[in-house]
């Protein structure tokens, strides 16, 4: 375990005079603690004995800057009833430094470098947070997650400590405070039109052979036309990167929208370049087949999601890959519209060799970081008590999701309800206020994680059957802490990109018979010359010794 300071995490507690926290236990269980700082003189305005389940109200009147994620689907108002409440509830008066969506990651680094970033920075994707840590502009925040019972009662109770684990750096630390979920939450798997398929006597699939079947079926019906017509290849690196990243969980490896240029062998016990393992082959040559036998459209890896969505509701494709939202407030509302008797159904991810699995880390949402400048503040611990409040305690959650009781939602059991005259992200769409454009609740920059009840709450019917459906898989191995060093980042990030534009071009030609599979090994042989073995190589070297050093 990493020596953290001189001083005792018992004395550290007890000169902070957080006699009501337990005792806390070692690296890699997410209740980190001690660093060498006397935090005593740093509890202006903070609670004396504030526990996990408790409103946390400052002792004192104090104000926080926040960088706000301004999203033009609702922007941000100075008279939301969110600031209003969270003052009223906390005693604290959020102040956002307001960034613009489109800008917000650029905007974020350039405050950052020049010192004058707000004390919260949320809406942090990791690995996004590495870039700070060696200028020290960002707090280690597993020094101080001792302030936040809420946080590590989560983080115990839902057994996240390995994910949490996956955060850590060369020196053992973590810097982001993650999102958390209680359950895997999946986003996307293939919709069918179930008409059709009513029609032509064949049933919903539930495996990968059973999706083929039921394209083939629907060619036989329809020779002139491609079964599946896919979306989601512009605007990202990766061709189909929905599709290709569903059907890659099926086969136990990371691809399309969650490729990695590196997996953990669990057997050999050591890195490898994803795009040259077996399952990431059977990936492509599934594709194949699919392209072979045209039962895929090929312009699925290029074309726009205008233009895969037009060819759903024009009856020229019967299938496409979707998320809950899309599928009702898109495919279904317009199909309706256009195609009289029209009906279609998300499947649950289909199953593949992997069986009933889903991606690992997937309980880690995007997360806030903390400014090394609020360490100076007099207010940090009332800060950090704060933070673990909003963010983590199950009413800050719900709080931030769905507002006031009695105001915007009323709630029978586990059950809520937008109070009548409010819609939420199309609900109801002649209510004359919005959840999130007129109060300012369910803020992407303050809405995320949580117990699955609470997730689950604002379900569609679709979703819910989806989700339920998909939460009772487990999840596949994550891969072991293996931070790399300063100098290794910087030379592990001149190979990464090569190999990245190496894979999907490559993917691409073996998908689309631009390039036999017999060539398989020679494009394997073409990544070796582009280092994908030195940075395979290079990731153990950082896990071997993040062993070592961290137990």
């Amino acid at each position: 375990m990493t020596n953290h300071g001189q001083l005792s995490r018992r004395s550290l507690l007890a000169a902070a005079g957080f006699a009501g926290l337990a005792a806390l236990t070692g690296c890699g269980s997410g209740d980190d603690g001690g660093d060498s700082k006397d935090l005593s003189k740093k509890q202006d305005g903070a609670m004396k004995d504030y526990r996990a389940g408790e409103r946390f109200k400052a002792t004192k009147a104090l104000s926080f800057s926040v960088l706000h994620n301004n999203n033009p689907v609702y922007p941000t108002k100075k008279d939301w009833l969110f600031w209003k409440e969270v003052s009223k509830r906390t005693g604290v008066t959020l102040k956002p430094v307001d960034v613009p969506l489109s800008d917000y990651e650029k905007k974020r680094s350039l405050l950052i470098g020049s010192g004058d970033a707000p004390f919260l920075i949320p809406k942090t994707y990791h690995p996004a947070e590495v870039a700070f840590v060696s200028s020290g502009a960002i707090l280690p925040v597993s020094e101080y997650v001792r302030l936040m019972p809420n946080f590590r009662d989560k983080v115990k109770k839902w057994k996240l400590e390995p994910e949490l684990d996956s955060f850590r750096q060369s020196d053992g630390k973590y810097y982001l405070l993650p999102g958390l979920h209680e359950k895997v939450k999946s986003g996307y798997s293939l919709a069918f039109r179930t008409d059709v398929l009513d029609k032509i006597g064949v049933e919903l699939p539930a495996t990968w052979d059973e999706v083929y079947d039921v394209l083939k079926a629907v060619k036989a019906e329809y020779p002139d036309r491609y079964p599946l017509s896919d979306r989601w290849s512009t605007n990202t690196v990766y061709p189909a990167g929905a599709l290709v990243g569903y059907l890659g969980q099926s086969y136990g490896v990371k691809a399309g929208w969650t490729y990695d240029n590196v997996t953990f062998d669990t057997k050999a016990k050591r890195f490898v370049y994803t795009g040259a393992t077996d399952g990431f082959r059977q990936v492509v040559e599934y594709l194949r087949k699919l392209v072979d036998e045209k039962l895929i459209d090929p312009e699925s890896f290029t074309q726009t999601d205008d233009d895969a969505v037009k060819k759903l509701l024009s009856e020229k494709s019967f299938a496409i890959s979707a998320n809950p939202q899309e599928l009702v407030q898109n495919y279904r509302f317009n199909l309706e519209k256009q195609v009289k008797g029209a009906k279609i159904e998300m499947v649950p991810v289909p199953l593949g060799p992997a069986g009933e699995v889903v991606l690992g880390g997937a309980r880690l949402e995007n997360g806030v970081m903390v400014s090394s400048e609020a360490l100076k503040s007099d207010n940090f611990v009332a800060m950090m008590q704060f933070l673990d409040w909003l963010w983590y305690s199950d009413e800050g959650q719900a709080f931030c999701k769905w507002g006031v009781e009695g105001v915007t939602y009323t709630k029978s059991g586990s059950t809520y309800e937008l109070k009548p005259g409010i819609s939420l992200m199309g609900s109801d769409p002649k209510a004359p206020k919005d959840l999130q454009k007129d109060y300012g609740f369910f803020n992407g920059v303050f809405t995320y994680g949580g117990s699955w009840d609470l997730v689950s709450s604002s379900f569609s019917p679709d979703e819910k059957k989806f989700q339920d459906a998909m939460a009772t898989r487990k999840q596949l191995p994550i891969d072991p802490p293996h931070p790399l060093q300063s100098a290794e980042q910087e030379q592990a990030t001149l190979w990464e990109t090569p190999l990245k534009d190496h894979m999907n071009q490559n993917m691409l030609k073996f998908v689309l018979g631009k390039r036999p599979l017999s060539e398989w090994d020679s494009y394997v042989a073409e990544a070796k010359a582009k280092n994908s073995d030195r940075l395979a190589d290079l990731h153990t070297k950082a896990y071997e010794r993040y062993q070592k050093e961290n137990g």
